[in-house]
């Protein structure tokens, strides 16, 4: 898992995972996966599964670079405090799952709360199972 800063600001975390390192077959039943980790944790809240693929696919001004083959954002929450309207910001929490030709690369943001933020950071890597 590398973490770096996106477009000079954003925390990002993030795992490429090869396909001959995963039994997952495409982005769906990554997400599917990874749905019922949040589905089964004690207090996140599955939220929605947006397909980016085809939203920006659809834009007539829509890009997408050629080596992405599908991508699609798991939409969920952990939030059992609100301490300030602020948190609001920080989330709901998204991981991203993108299929390339040989592998698929799963993001996501830095999480504000340090063991939220391991266990994303464990969900993730528990996709890499081969």
């Amino acid at each position: 898992m590398n973490k770096s800063i996106l477009m000079e600001k954003y925390p990002v975390f993030s795992l490429e995972v090869a396909k001959s390192e995963t039994t997952f077959k495409n982005v769906d039943a990554i997400i599917e996966y990874l749905k019922g980790l949040v589905d089964a944790h004690a207090v996140a809240e599955f939220i929605a599964i947006f397909d980016h693929y085809t939203h920006t696919s659809n834009l007539a001004e829509g890009s997408i670079t050629e080596e992405i083959v599908d991508a699609k954002n798991l939409i969920f929450c952990f939030g059992k405090q609100i301490p300030t309207p602020k948190i609001l910001a920080v989330r709901p929490r998204s991981i991203g799952v993108c299929e390339l030709q040989e592998s698929f690369s799963i993001d996501f943001m830095e999480a504000p709360n340090e063991q939220l933020q391991k266990v994303m950071e464990n969900w993730v890597e528990s996709v890499k199972n081969n």
